[in-house]
């Protein structure tokens, strides 16, 4: 489709952090890395960032105007009912207002079979949409886990991961194994129903999952700012292409 002799940029819905009042803003606000605008600009989609709500209307409003959503990450946890547990020690902050939004909005797109991206806490979200569980806290519940917290930039790596064969994952990255940052302490558990695991660090923690037709993506690691290597870009290239299709 052309629009005043330019290709139509597919939209993408992008879900915000909430930040609370603090000393140097009085007022609860809204927070969002230019990154990852900045990676859905660079794969030819068009960014909208979508404000919290706790009606169906306004989230089906959402969707109606964009082709695919990119649920984000944050130093957040999911909380525990949700995926029919209790806190365990190691549980960290919980921010319920966003998590509600977020997982009313993501189980709408799931039901428009809308592409859907899901970074660090956005696919630990979109498992337990589809009935997976989570590790509460990595270091108390798999003491032989690597570290997963890097201290160093985060925009440089923290360990390997290896991509499994036939997947979406495998196509948009290349075969075999890459390196990617690192910024989480919780972790998918079970795979949720219609999902598969598509790459896992070497001790075992699963870092990617897709569902089986390939239009939704989860990946544990940060590829907004991993730019152009591998794991980074060609995910928001992927997420905007499925968006067009």
């Amino acid at each position: 489709m052309k629009s005043h002799g330019h290709a139509r940029r597919p939209s993408i819905a992008i879900t915000p952090d909430l930040a609370g009042p603090s000393p140097d803003s009085l007022h609860p606000r809204y927070e969002l890395k230019v990154a990852y605008a900045e990676a859905v600009l660079r794969a030819g989609g068009l960014p909208f960032v979508v404000p919290y709500s706790d009606d169906r209307s306004v989230w089906e409003a959402y969707l109606e105007r964009v082709s695919g959503l990119l649920v984000t990450g944050g130093a957040f946890d999911v909380p525990p009912d949700l995926y029919h547990d209790v806190p365990h020690d190691g549980l960290g902050l919980l921010k319920p207002e966003r998590t509600a939004f977020e997982l009313g909005l993501l189980r709408a797109a799931l039901a428009r079979k809308l592409p859907i991206l899901g970074v660090c806490g956005g696919m630990q979200l979109i498992n337990v949409a589809h009935g997976g569980t989570l590790i509460q806290d990595i270091a108390r519940e798999v003491p032989s886990a690597r570290p997963h917290q890097q201290n160093h930039d985060r925009a440089q790596p923290q360990h390997p991961v290896d991509v499994k064969e036939h997947s979406q994952l495998v196509e948009c990255l290349g075969r075999g194994q890459l390196m990617v940052n690192s910024t989480h302490h919780q972790a998918i558990k079970r795979v949720g129903e219609g999902l598969m695991t598509t790459a896992t660090a070497p001790d075992g923690i699963i870092e990617a999952i897709e569902s089986k037709d390939g239009s939704i993506i989860g990946v544990q690691w940060h590829p907004e700012l991993m730019g152009r290597v591998p794991g980074g870009q060609d995910l928001f290239d992927a997420l905007v292409r499925e968006s067009a299709a």
